[in-house]
């Protein structure tokens, strides 16, 4: 058996507004970035939810991408999830102007036998008891990696933390790493949240890049990859996980496990997700080649060599 790459997670209609213009009724949710981002390294497959009102043909979007969508459901009496976001004039701040949950709201998709045996899986942000649902029916994953978000720490910690204690790898904010942890400082932050289940965590830091603690005490630190063109970080979170996981899943068996892989594949996803932010829904990520993520990932590693 070989190694297969799962995700679920959301399938949105979005409406953004940045400094630099207006996207309304784009595609967006987590699953689709983290499919396209990881679908540059390996194969795919989608589990997510759309009514009858979504635009978008996700064959048609996928299209040349082995990204298998045997997972996706079309629920004929539901509606697609909205969201509405406007970002400040220096994009660190995020306004959500509308948020209409609808099939997230609902019972989680059903995952298809031939997914069942999916070793890497990716559990984006949706409420813990649906991540712990969905995480049941697959048999044996040898990896499962997770995001959440500030209002299920606030609201769900309960079913949060029997998450954390069932995934290998949590993928957070650092505003999200402190509310979980309770602690500002972020290392004692990530300390803390390591004794709770998981033995990677990896903390976003934005512009800043990321900070990466395993269990036994190893770090890494990076910075992100200084993009001169954002103009819509929406997915870059996601892009950023689905490159990630993506990487690690490509590889042999003996290596996925080391330190070292686990530090490159931060660095193709801090690459991934600076082009993800280069453009509107993904526009970013549909414009690269292989080559391209390459190349600047080359360039990554120069400058934060010494």
């Amino acid at each position: 058996m070989g190694t297969s790459l799962l995700v679920t997670g959301s399938i949105g209609i979005d409406s953004v507004t940045t400094p630099h213009g207006v996207s309304e009724n784009c595609l967006g949710g987590s699953s689709v970035y983290f499919s396209m981002a990881a679908s540059f390294f390996t194969p795919v497959r989608l589990i997510g939810v759309i009514g009858p009102d979504c635009p978008f043909d996700l064959a048609q979007v996928f299209a040349g991408r082995d990204v298998d969508l045997a997972g996706l459901e079309v629920r004929q009496n539901s509606k697609t999830f909205r969201w509405k976001g406007i970002y400040s004039t220096d994009m660190d701040q995020r306004t959500t102007d509308l948020l209409e949950l609808n099939v997230l709201a609902e019972a989680p998709p059903v995952v298809p036998p031939q997914f069942k045996d999916s070793t890497f899986v990716f559990l984006a942000n949706t409420s813990p008891i649906l991540q712990l649902e969905l995480l049941s029916q697959i048999d044996a994953p040898h990896f499962i990696a997770a995001d959440t978000m500030d209002c299920w720490i606030e609201g769900n910690l309960n079913d949060l933390q029997k998450l954390l204690e069932r995934i290998h790898c949590l993928v957070i904010n650092e505003d999200e790493a402190r509310q979980l942890a309770d602690e500002r400082n972020l290392i004692t932050a990530a300390e803390k949240i390591l004794t709770m289940g998981p033995g990677i965590l990896v903390i976003k830091k934005g512009e800043s890049g990321s900070l990466t603690c395993c269990v036994d005490g190893q770090k890494f630190l990076l910075p992100a990859y200084p993009a001169t063109e954002v103009k819509d970080p929406t997915g870059a979170g996601d892009s950023f996980a689905g490159a990630l996981m993506g990487y690690l899943s490509s590889l042999d068996a003996a290596d996925k496990s080391s330190f070292e892989a686990l530090k490159t594949a931060v660095a193709y996803g801090t690459v991934v997700a600076s082009f993800a932010v280069g453009d509107f829904s993904l526009k970013g990520l549909t414009s690269i080649t292989k080559n391209d993520i390459n190349d600047r990932f080359e360039t990554l590693r120069q400058i934060t060599q010494f």
